[in-house]
């Protein structure tokens, strides 16, 4: 009896394991996004719901990588989550997306609906076939993570389903739609695909939206020439027109040449961002668009200080001029110069403030082949300086153009603080609290510098008093810049988890014999930035309060309603003046640290706490 028993319970685990092999058989999860550490995986199932099956589109990745909820609140149009199923005997319903969550897109300048990390898309069956069927799910759409996009991706997953049995066994690891994906280096899959036809690997570029080349050439002008009605372009335009004018009067000659000048200006700032657009994309894979930029705040400071010197040379604060020698080679070629400036300037002023259709149009561009891609964007630039050729070509319409005068100068100088108040706002969407405050100071001193530079001394001016001015501004700005612009974050790996003020968190805490560090601080304190760089940013304090499991607890008192700032004076009867840290220990005994302490103090301190939990 006992050796039937242990026959019938083997035969059981055999058979329950080779269901489990069969139900999983072929699941590999298929990888369609990759950058760095950042991955998304999506592998088919069978879920149950309600009592019926549903196709379980079941996608797993990492937590920066996402894809876009919405058509309307994506980069481009049709690159939002899409998921089409088709079978030959089985009819599906709308799938059904799960909850999205809401993504700060620094580019957009604004909360996005996305999808993130591990998800389910549930597709109902209207209709359920008797046996296994084979199932086609596409998947299309783009993936970003904060620092940057990925090529859009159009795959299809092929599996033979069974959904009485709830089995999924996959024939096809992700092959494209229409022939192999753009980017394929970009999206490996776990094992490589069958090896395609090479026509179809001519067009594989060309699967990403049905759409002909021509069109999204012609829609590359029509973006660029918006450009120009773009707010961080229109202060601009008046001075552009002012200077064409003022550079035409002597002949048709020059009319023309001024004017190609500024085309060819806008069209080389489009020319050199598609050679760093192409370099990037074939040796990482990335897409790049105008907004990236704000992605990196090294590339957000210098444009800042670019405007903010554009907006003190509107002032008439410095004079930016080509050096001597250059004009002397030049001559008259020298304004022509300072045309083509002002074009590459313009086309700069445009990252700022690029739309959808430009975004739109960028994305696709850089799916292509190089040629392509590098056409796209410049034709871009094209459609931006097209407006102006067309001004130039024809004198009448300059003529329609008010004439210069004292309306101007004021215009020019409005323009100034115009330029000021954009130089503050790329600043504000693109840098973190702590690091806006030190470059915008920087701004102020920047501005100084300037302002020494071009007005305390002259051509007039000797030589070696001017050369010593100069000297010493420039000292100023560089020893300014080693001083607040570097980032100062916490080292590689290392960073305390402060926890917002709470009252009771400091309650519950101290009545569990949790010792609790409270940081005091405002963001305008200058003091407060200075104890944070030197002590907590420091690997011997923050190795400390891990191990000593102190509770830490930043406590704002920028504002006078934080709580926070109440407490500070009613509870731990302070004054107000800031940074002070302040230890409660197990036995509630309060230890405080006022103003700037060196590092050792609170080493010290947290030294006589036990050991935490392990």
């Amino acid at each position: 009896m006992n050796a039937n028993r242990q026959i019938l319970t083997g035969a059981i685990w055999i058979a329950l394991f080779g269901a489990a092999v069969f139900g999983a058989e072929g699941q590999t999860a298929i990888e369609l996004a990759r950058v760095d550490d950042e991955h998304s995986r999506v592998v088919l199932q069978v879920d149950p719901v309600d009592g019926r099956p549903h196709l379980a589109v079941a996608f797993a990745g990492t937590d920066d990588l996402h894809y876009y909820a919405r058509s309307e609140t994506a980069p481009a149009p049709q690159f939002n989550l899409r998921v089409r199923p088709s079978a030959e005997d089985a009819a599906f319903g709308e799938p059904i997306f799960p909850a999205w969550k809401m993504f700060y897109d620094v580019g957009l300048e604004k909360q996005v609906e996305v999808f993130v990390g591990d998800f389910q898309v549930l597709i109902p069956l209207t209709s359920v076939p008797d046996g296994p069927v084979r199932v086609h799910v596409q998947i299309t759409g783009m993936a970003c993570t904060s620092q940057l996009c990925l090529p859009p991706f159009d795959k299809t997953l092929t599996a033979l389903v069974d959904f009485s049995a709830a089995t999924v066994q996959q024939l096809t690891e992700g092959r494209p739609s229409e022939g192999p994906q753009p980017a394929q280096t970009v999206f490996p899959a776990p094992e490589p695909v069958a090896d395609l036809p090479a026509a179809e690997q001519t067009a594989e570029r060309q699967a990403v939206l049905p759409y002909s080349t021509t069109v999204y050439y012609l829609l590359a002008i029509v973006a660029g020439i918006s450009i120009n009605l773009m707010p961080c372009v229109l202060p601009v335009i008046p001075l552009i027109l002012m200077r064409l004018i003022d550079q035409s009067k002597r002949s048709d000659g020059s009319r023309l040449a001024t004017g190609l000048a500024f085309c060819v200006g806008v069209v080389l700032f489009f020319a050199a961002f598609a050679l760093v657009s192409a370099v990037i994309n074939l040796s990482t894979g990335a897409v790049l668009d105008l907004n990236s930029l704000f992605r990196y705040p090294s590339a957000v400071i210098v444009l800042f200080l670019a405007i903010v010197l554009f907006g003190l040379a509107m002032l008439d604060v410095v004079t930016i001029s080509l050096p001597s020698a250059l004009v002397s080679q030049q001559g008259s070629g020298s304004g022509l110069l300072g045309t083509g400036g002002m074009g590459f300037f313009a086309g700069v002023l445009s990252t700022p403030c690029s739309g959808a259709l430009l975004g739109f149009v960028l994305v696709w561009a850089q799916t292509q082949p190089l040629a392509v891609s590098s056409t796209a964007i410049i034709l871009m630039g094209v459609g931006m300086a097209l407006p102006y050729a067309v001004i130039v070509s024809v004198p009448s319409l300059l003529e329609r153009v008010p004439k210069p005068g004292t309306w101007m100068e004021i215009f020019k100088k409005s323009t100034g603080f115009l330029l000021f108040f954009i130089a503050a706002k790329l600043t504000l969407a693109a840098l973190p609290k702590d690091r806006l405050l030190n470059v915008l100071s920087y701004g102020i001193v920047f501005s100084f510098c300037a302002w020494m530079w071009g007005a305390w001394v002259g051509f007039a001016t000797p030589v070696g008093k001017r050369r010593l001015v100069r000297s010493v501004a420039l000292l100023i700005a560089v020893g300014a810049a080693v001083w607040l612009l570097p980032a100062g974050g916490p080292p590689e790996g290392a960073s305390i988890d402060w926890q917002s003020y709470d009252r009771q968190a400091v309650s519950r805490a101290t009545s569990q014999g949790q010792p609790v560090l409270l940081k005091f601080t405002a963001d305008w304190c200058t003091n407060c930035k200075i104890v944070e760089r030197r002590v907590y940013h420091d690997p011997d304090v923050i190795e400390r309060i891990e191990r000593k499991n102190v509770l830490p607890i930043m406590a704002d008192t920028t504002l006078i309603d934080y709580p926070a700032t109440r407490d500070f004076q009613q509870i731990y009867g302070e004054a107000g003046n800031v940074p002070v840290t302040i230890v409660v220990l197990p036995n509630a005994e309060v230890r405080k640290l006022r103003g700037i302490f060196d590092k050792q103090e609170l080493i010290d301190l947290l030294d006589e706490l036990p050991e935490g939990p392990k």
